[in-house]
């Protein structure tokens, strides 16, 4: 089965009555974990984007919490990358460069205070600076305030 096209999905969208659009957005919300955290946001969330940012920031530093302290830095990469996938599934809910830069820079920041060796192999530093370096392609396109503000706060890192 082939997939529509989005254009093709939207135009039959808007000729669907009320109901059966809500009927479909229901059974889509069945199929995966992903598509009702994306409602849910879209439903809940969307409208006060610095409480949701809030909430993403308590949700980073709980999972930075659980990252093993020992030496076992394969372990620790990995709840890195976990950490780090879930970041990215929420900056793609809300489609803002806004909350882009400001959950990375918050994963940096908490990175660098938790005491983990990033530099001790390459692939942590090579996901540390590749975070930095989606951060300075994001900045550009903030208002020139924001800018401002995240380059400070970039300086710290």
């Amino acid at each position: 089965m082939k997939a529509a096209t989005l254009h093709e999905l939207k135009q039959e969208l808007t000729h669907l009555p009320a109901k059966e659009l809500l009927e479909l957005c229901l059974r889509l919300g069945r199929f995966k974990k992903e598509n009702k955290e994306l409602l849910t946001y879209l439903i809940f969330e969307s409208h006060d984007e610095r409480y949701f940012i809030e909430n993403v920031k308590a949700h980073i530093d709980s999972e930075f919490e659980v990252i093993p302290k020992d030496n076992n830095l394969y372990l620790v990469k990995k709840s890195l990358r976990k950490i780090l996938r879930t970041i990215m599934k929420y900056i793609r809910f809300t489609g803002s460069k806004i909350v882009e830069v400001e959950l990375l820079l918050h994963y940096c920041e908490v990175l660098k205070q938790s005491g983990i060796p990033i530099h001790r192999t390459t692939a942590l530093t090579n996901l540390y600076e590749a975070q930095i370096k989606k951060i300075k392609k994001a900045l550009p396109s903030l208002h020139e305030d924001l800018q401002y503000d995240y380059t400070k706060k970039m300086e710290g890192l």
